[in-house]
This record gives C-alpha cells, sequence and structure tokens, in this order.
C-alpha cells in the first residue's frame, strides 16, 4: 500500500477543492497516484451532480464581457445567491464568456461541449464546480451582439443588458454618445420591454391584444349601442397603452416624464447634428421563468433537529 502524506492531501485538496477526507480516500482508492485521484474525485462529482440534477438553480448571475466590436451576455444559474458571490464561480462565467467570444458557439448544448481548457469541456468544468461548491448550476443561455452597443449589469448581476445602436459619424462620434446610450440601456433594465418599436410586434401578438380590448370594451354596457366602427376607433385608441408599455421608443423615459424614448433619441439626433437608430435589445434578469423552490422553514428546522 502506498504511503499517503499530509502533503499529499494537502496538493489534492488544493486540486480539487475537495475535503480532506474525500482526498485521503481517493489517494488510498488511486494508490497515491495524484493524476488518478483527480479523476476518482471528478467521477464522484459527476456521480454528486446528477442527485443535484433534480434541485432548483433560479438564482446565479447576469454578466457581460464587451471586447472591439463583439458584445457577449451569459445568464449561469445556481440555487443560492451565495454561490453567485463566489470568486471561482464568477472567474468560470467571465472565461465563459471569452471562450463565446472566440470560438462563437451557436447553441448552449455547442458551448457545453467546447474546450474550456486542456482537454476538460465547458460542461465538464460545470461539473467540477458542482462537485467543489456543493450547488447545482445551470448554463442556462447566451447571446452574441456585434457592432455598436451599450451595456449595463444592475447589482450584482441581477439584470443584464445590451442595447445596440445605428449611428452615423457626427452622432457616434460625438462626447455625448455613451451617455445617451448608458441613458437607454438603464431604460430597458428598469423597465421590461419586448420590441424596440410598433413594426416589430407580430400580428399574431396584436391581434389577440385587439381581441382583449374588444371584450372589454363589448362588457361595459355604456358601449351596447354604439356602432362598430366606433368600437374599432375605442380599439385602435386604446391600443396606445399596450404599445406604451410593449415597445422601447413609445415608452415614458425614466429621466423625463414629458418625453418618450422615441424623443429622447429624436432630441439627441437634433443636438448631434446626426442620425441614431435603436436597432434591437437583449434583456436577461436571472432566474425569469424559473419557478423557485418554496421554502418551509419549519420543515428544515425539524429535518436539521432530526440530523436528516
Amino acid at each position: 500500500m502506498a504511503t499517503i502524506t499530509a502533503k499529499d492531501v494537502a496538493e489534492l485538496r488544493s486540486k480539487t477543492g475537495a475535503g480532506m477526507m474525500d482526498c485521503k480516500k481517493a489517494l488510498v482508492e488511486a494508490e497515491g497516484d495524484l493524476e488518478a485521484a483527480v479523476k476518482i474525485l471528478r467521477e464522484k462529482g459527476l456521480a454528486a451532480a446528477a442527485k443535484k440534477q433534480e434541485r432548483i438553480a433560479a438564482d446565479g448571475l447576469v454578466s457581460i464581457l464587451k471586447t472591439d466590436d463583439v458584445t457577449v451576455i451569459i445568464e449561469v444559474n445556481t440555487e443560492t445567491d451565495f454561490v453567485a458571490k463566489n470568486d471561482t464561480f464568477k472567474e468560470f462565467v467571465e472565461k465563459t464568456l471569452q471562450i463565446i467570444a472566440d470560438k462563437r458557439p451557436a447553441t448552449v448544448e455547442e458551448l457545453s461541449n467546447t474546450v474550456y481548457e486542456g482537454d476538460m469541456t465547458v460542461d465538464g468544468k460545470i461539473q467540477e464546480l458542482v462537485f467543489i461548491i456543493k450547488e447545482k448550476i445551470t448554463l442556462r443561455r447566451f447571446a452574441v451582439v456585434e457592432g455598436l452597443t451599450s451595456t449595463y449589469v444592475h447589482g450584482n448581476g441581477s439584470i443584464g443588458v445590451i442595447v445596440s445602436f445605428e449611428a452615423d459619424d457626427a452622432a457616434k462620434n460625438n462626447e455625448g454618445f455613451a451617455e445617451f446610450a448608458k441613458n437607454v440601456a438603464l431604460q430597458v433594465a428598469a423597465y421590461p420591454v419586448f420590441y424596440v418599436n410598433r413594426d416589430e410586434v407580430p400580428a399574431s401578438v396584436l391581434e389577440e391584444e385587439k381581441n382583449i380590448v374588444r371584450a372589454q370594451i363589448a362588457n361595459d354596457p355604456k358601449n351596447a349601442s354604439k356602432p362598430e366602427q366606433i368600437i374599432e376607433k375605442m380599439v385602435v385608441g386604446k391600443l396606445g397603452k399596450f404599445y406604451e408599455t410593449n415597445c422601447l421608443v413609445d415608452m415614458e423615459y425614466f429621466k423625463e416624464d414629458k418625453m418618450t424614448v422615441g424623443q429622447y433619441v429624436a432630441a439627441t439626433e437634433k443636438a448631434f447634428g446626426g442620425k441614431i437608430a435603436i436597432k434591437g435589445f437583449c434583456r436577461y434578469e436571472k432566474g425569469e421563468g424559473i419557478q423557485k423552490r418554496e421554502e418551509n422553514f419549519a420543515e428544515e428546522i425539524e429535518k436539521l433537529t432530526k440530523g436528516n
């Protein structure tokens, strides 16, 4: 039997982040071979990761990397906010952003199978982190935007925004352009929105909204005797509120309540003596759409007191 020293255990622990006893057991099983012990611990980590797949990872962080004319946004989910603040986890997210910028994978699956370092893939690194951090980690989504952009990340990665623009030299070279673009990014971060302008609203969505408005009008007894053409004019009028809520350029500008975002863009164009258009935006809010776990603290305390 190979002699396992404290130095061997410490070295394995520094490589994997596993517990002292787990490291010692792995070295004993590997007969002192450090690399074999690392493999054993990773294999056990994969087993541990599989057990964690039923858990809900609705926390985590959204992060952005901007390099030259390429901007990348990513959302990686964890079970708790505590892990999202972990330096090792954040380092993984930042390196993955760079991999996306360099390799340009088309899907999350393709990114997962992309080399992270050495012979390890991005997914392999996630499984290693699950073993070390003891939480489920999910690579949820990413996007790559090329061209002129402004970005904003709120708080500790709770919301991330990329807004893309088209602008002529007179506008984009103006010293005030960066502040203008940042203001639009802040607008998108503060107020969830779906479309840049009315032209982007799908006909099916618009028709559904019209039907809802028609039903609201029909349910009001005061409108019972009104002719159909009047009803249709009322429908069109009420759609204005829908546009104000769902279309960025129709929204009230957060810094000036008497101005829409579209009017803010027009005023900036005039001030800069150039042309500016908002091409699109990407807004990620961590955990949006994921059903979060309902904590029952009484049950948790009971489990702890029973040693479960």
